[in-house]
């Protein structure tokens, strides 16, 4: 009964919204207020729910309509949306399927269309594919039918806090050896690539290690949506990528912002992702003088993100595969690769050295690897079964050493 009267609301709303060019907030506020007083005549509604429905109406009009809910959520860290009546969410690292939907597929199409302006990006039939972002910095991803077959798929990636490395450090993802490590290298200005599956958390740990980059250097910042929060560095340069319009014309891409970058007189380039051909650009940047560079990539190990770069290089030029090994060790100092693991915990599984090329492949020089402890599992305590237990040990020592003397850090 209260959903047929709320939607019975918004419509008749609606009809009177069209019959005006422009409502302020407050007029809608006014109008809604107005409506809900008109139905509380024939139906009796209490304070709390009046102001549910207050919230919502307004919601549907100005914000994310069923999704402002989810996105206000602190303890919900994504939203997956499977056409108008699926919303699934992911809650404190489980998957639940959501009470509530939206009314209609052209309620959901209009959240979609409200969210991707914002961001001046184009969503339709001949461009059924975006990325955006919402005003919090979560991550938008929507794919319009016919492509999504069941309706249009939206998927949210919140970032409801910046997360620190004090907060990696507290839930157990690396130690503080290691976390002294990176500390020491970031500042010392070795080139950095984070790699790792989906939803592993590289972007997040991408952000922890720039905190430790100095306050006073120049940095660029170079992402497809905008998710990095770097407020520590005063002289900051965000740079975002923008497809095609209608016309197919002024698309610019990563590498395009890299290239550009590089006139703007920057200390470092920090790139969201790489994912194709602007690798080139990325391994160009790092061997011209750009130290202390970071990014990230997918891969499932090492020495799998390895391979994926050169595969990525060679989309970009046709250079002898030696070349282009040899200017990826030449480029890249340190990797860290991270994982999720069974209990759903985002660790650094190990931290690499990319020591050098030799007789035609690249090195890696293990520093750091995550081993399980199985002796230490509790079988009488169910969460500690439940969770993984193990740590980030180190296993090696950094060969190259000649930056940490050059910026007179000691590890």
């Amino acid at each position: 009964m209260e959903e047929e009267m709320r939607k019975r609301m918004r419509e008749e709303i609606v009809r009177e919204l069209n019959e005006q060019q422009q409502v302020m907030d407050e007029e809608l506020y006014a109008i809604i207020d107005r409506k809900i007083l008109e139905y509380g005549q024939e139906h009796f509604l209490p304070l709390k729910e009046k102001v549910e429905l207050r919230c919502r109406l307004f919601d549907s009009f100005r914000r994310l309509g069923a999704l402002q809910e989810l996105v206000d959520d602190r303890h919900i860290t994504e939203i997956m949306v499977n056409g108008a009546d699926r919303v699934f969410v992911e809650r404190n690292g489980s998957m639940e399927l959501w009470g509530r939907t939206f009314d209609s597929q052209e309620q959901l199409e209009d959240t979609i269309q409200q969210i991707v302006s914002r961001v001046n990006r184009t969503v339709n039939v001949s461009r059924p594919i975006a990325d955006a972002r919402l005003s919090d910095g979560s991550r938008v991803h929507v794919v319009l039918p016919p492509i999504a077959l069941d309706g249009p798929a939206v998927t949210i990636r919140k970032f409801p806090e910046p997360i620190t490395m004090e907060k990696l450090l507290s839930y157990g993802s690396l130690t503080k050896e290691s976390a002294e490590f990176l500390k020491a290298i970031v500042e010392a200005g070795y080139n950095i690539f984070v790699c790792g599956g989906t939803n592993s958390g590289k972007s997040t740990f991408l952000n922890a290690l720039s905190s430790y980059i100095p306050k006073d250097e120049r940095i660029v910042t170079i992402e497809d949506s905008a998710e990095l929060k770097i407020t520590q560095i005063k002289n900051l340069v965000r740079l975002e990528t923008r497809g095609a319009n209608g016309e197919g014309e002024g698309e610019i891409t990563i590498g395009d912002l890299i290239k550009a970058s590089l006139r703007m007189n920057p200390d470092r380039i920090i790139i969201g992702e790489v994912r194709g051909k602007e690798a080139l650009d990325m391994i160009s940047a790092m061997n011209t003088g750009h130290d202390g560079s970071l990014s990230t990539g997918h891969g499932n190990s090492p020495k799998d993100m390895l391979s994926r770069l050169e595969t990525m290089v060679l989309m970009g030029a046709d250079i002898p595969l030696p070349a282009v090994r040899s200017q990826i060790a030449a480029a890249i100092d340190i990797l860290i690769h991270l994982g999720r693991l069974r209990d759903k915990s985002r660790r650094v599984l190990s931290i690499m050295e990319v020591s050098g090329y030799e007789n035609g492949e690249i090195r890696l020089n293990p520093l750091y690897r995550f081993e399980e402890d199985y002796e230490n599992v509790d079988s009488k305590k169910e969460d500690n079964k439940k969770r993984v237990q193990g740590r980030l040990n180190k296993v090696g020592d950094l060969q190259n050493t000649e930056k940490l003397k050059a910026a007179g850090v000691e590890l």
